[in-house]
């Protein structure tokens, strides 16, 4: 997975799949889900995220936990 952040547009995207998004579906909050041709999300994007209190004072921190990390 890949995140990036575009400070001009304030728009944060989750990369969660190389595979092209072939449709997308907008949620209420300014959230935009892409699916490939599978029917698999490749990108889950935050509009305004900055507005929205996703990040704070253009600090991102990001912590993923895996299953075997859970189990220590």
């Amino acid at each position: 997975m890949k995140v990036n952040y575009d400070s001009e547009a304030d728009v944060l995207i989750f990369l969660l799949s190389d595979n092209p998004p072939v449709d997308s579906v907008e949620e209420s909050g300014g959230v935009i889900i892409s699916y490939g041709i599978d029917g698999e999300p490749v990108t889950v994007e935050f509009l305004n995220a900055s507005r929205h209190n996703i990040l704070k004072s253009g600090e991102l921190n990001i912590t993923f936990q895996t299953k075997n990390s859970a189990a220590a």
